[in-house]
């Protein structure tokens, strides 16, 4: 069974909101000035992603699953989520401000749609001067608040702005309105799923003309109206370990900066290990194989692996695990 690191190609998304930072400072081939989304790592049905090296080349990785469940997943992964990959990865370009929105709880996304809620967090790669987040309200607000700001247009009066800066990272838990700001680049980590209640759009208007569809009633039980500073992720940056950002139910996050070679013993994570690679180049290597990755690319190293190697002078990663 030669399971080595897998990369995958990326699943490019044209977006009202989209740019070119995905081309010009990640290297993707745009074939659009408008590319808002990079899927990197995906088993949304209609958009699984594809295996782009070595011996299973072309292989989609809802197919792996199915031939090598456990060893892909991890025994712990498969025993709670089958074999539907849990986690998607994204580089999100937004050249306008994205729509203002929220992401069910697994309860209710179970309810409404059969599918995982969305719980997600954010890795600032760029962002313009003065470029901003929105993250929750700026103080707590009732049912009934909310709903009248939508009816009266000042939904925008109650929210909190976050000014960002690369390397920031934010935790989005669901239920938190929330939305990308014009001229920001980020590296997302999702739950694996594509509900989303758009609940303002700036009255913007798609090619055709028409106002983009609102998700008003939706929104209004799945919201949280809790003003909560739970989001702004603090971490250390030390050089050559496992930095730890993200630990939550859905997956784990740690920072990696690298300027020597490292070897990491996985033998007891019963998890695969996903790397985004954000600055610089590594070479990743497992027990059945390895490939080398730069800014802007992702890889999946399949559960059964024993031992991690990075081999790099200088790069940074984000290390995603369940």
């Amino acid at each position: 069974m030669n399971l080595y690191p897998l990369k995958f190609y990326p699943i490019l998304k044209e977006r009202l909101w989209g740019g070119t930072k995905l081309g010009t400072l990640l290297g993707k081939e745009l074939e659009s000035d408008l590319i808002g989304e990079s899927w990197e790592l995906s088993g949304v049905t209609g958009n699984v992603s594809i295996v782009a090296n070595g011996s299973f080349k072309g292989t989609t990785l809802t197919d792996l699953i199915n031939r090598f469940p456990e060893e892909i997943l991890g025994k712990s992964v498969f025993e709670r989520f089958g074999k539907e990959f849990p986690i998607l990865i994204k580089f999100i370009d937004a050249q306008k401000d994205l729509s203002i929105q929220l992401h069910p709880n697994d309860e209710l996304a179970r309810k409404r749609h059969n599918s995982f809620g969305k719980t997600e967090m954010w890795y600032i790669m760029d962002a313009d001067k003065d470029a901003e987040l929105i993250i929750g309200f700026k103080e707590d607000i009732s049912k009934e608040t909310y709903v009248d700001s939508l009816k009266n247009d000042t939904l925008t009066d109650l929210l909190n702005y976050e000014n960002v800066k690369e390397g920031d990272a934010y935790f989005i838990s669901a239920g938190k309105i929330h939305a990308i700001g014009a001229g920001v680049l980020i590296a997302e980590i999702q739950q694996t799923s594509d509900q989303t209640y758009r609940v303002y759009d700036y009255n913007r208007k798609d090619a055709q003309g028409n106002l983009r569809e609102l998700h008003t009633e939706l929104s209004i039980d799945a919201i949280s109206y809790v003003k909560q500073n739970d989001f702004k992720v603090s971490y250390q940056q030390d050089t050559n370990v496992s930095n730890p950002m993200v630990n939550c139910p859905y997956f784990k996050t740690n920072f990696i900066s690298l300027n020597k070679n490292i070897k990491f013993d996985v033998s007891d994570r019963d998890s695969f290990t996903i790397y985004m690679c954000i600055d610089g180049d590594v070479k990743i290597a497992n027990d059945f194989g390895s490939i080398s990755i730069k800014k802007g690319e992702t890889v999946l190293v399949p559960a059964i692996t024993g031992h991690i190697l990075l081999n790099s002078e200088r790069a940074k990663l984000l290390e995603i695990t369940i």
